[in-house]
């Protein structure tokens, strides 16, 4: 995920724009989508690559509440509401459903700008704080004490490597979501030209210290041509 990466579903081309050149002068990269099914087709495929979507709710072929419920099933990322329908049912209604702001138009820019701030910074700070205080996560047949970076399996200190622990601890801190094989190399000390099979070896050396079958695996699973996603199921 990049966190200045901005995914726009807006069907107004003309507010489309405004947004879109306004959220550039803030250095936020905006991909803009005016058609539900497109947006929905490139976030199912591209989902890790945005931190916030912004979403109209008036939007042709598919009203904008079902297309937030289908992203948020691909993946539970921030969503801000930005729509014309002003009235305190519909906000309630996207609130309860897991909206992390909602913006009656017209608003100003700058508004959005400060708002979507605000909330990947909540955003990240909610993430850093699950991942501090937690001193051991137990998954499956594996101890992981968060505060030493170590991983136990049947009582037994698992030895990775500096890279392989790096990995590990980028997929517990990423649990139940896609890690794209950019994002691994990207945020660890691999170098920037590492080739997929070199990745791969890592990941197959990391399976086989926590037993874990890649045939039918417990905590590693494959996204074919995007990454790998570690599965916690308690």
């Amino acid at each position: 995920m990049n966190i200045k990466n901005v995914l726009l579903i807006e069907d107004n081309l003309e507010l489309q724009t405004l947004i879109s050149n306004f959220l550039k002068s803030y250095d936020y990269v905006c991909k803009v989508y005016s058609e539900p099914v497109e947006a929905l087709k490139d976030f199912e495929e591209n989902h890790f690559k945005y931190a916030i979507v912004i979403l109209d709710l008036g939007l042709p072929k598919m009203d904008g509440f079902d297309l937030f419920k289908k992203l948020k099933e691909v993946r539970d990322i921030p969503i801000i509401i930005s729509t014309a329908r002003d009235d305190i049912g519909n906000k309630i209604y996207g609130f309860e459903l897991g909206a992390a702001d909602y913006l009656s138009k017209p608003y100003e820019p700058r508004e959005l700008v400060l708002r979507i701030d605000a909330i990947l910074k909540r955003y990240e700070n909610d993430k850093e704080k699950i991942y501090k205080n937690n001193k051991e996560l137990k998954i499956a047949d594996l101890i992981i004490d968060m505060r030493k970076n170590k991983v136990f399996l049947e009582n037994q200190e698992i030895e990775f490597t500096k890279i392989e622990s790096e990995i590990f601890f980028m997929f517990i801190s990423n649990i139940n979501k896609v890690v794209s094989r950019e994002d691994i190399v990207n945020q660890t000390s691999l170098k920037k030209d590492t080739k997929n099979r070199t990745i791969d070896t890592h990941i197959s050396n990391i399976r086989y210290k926590i037993n874990d079958d890649p045939k039918n695996p417990t905590y590693i699973k494959s996204a074919w041509g995007i990454g790998y996603k570690f599965i916690n199921k308690n």
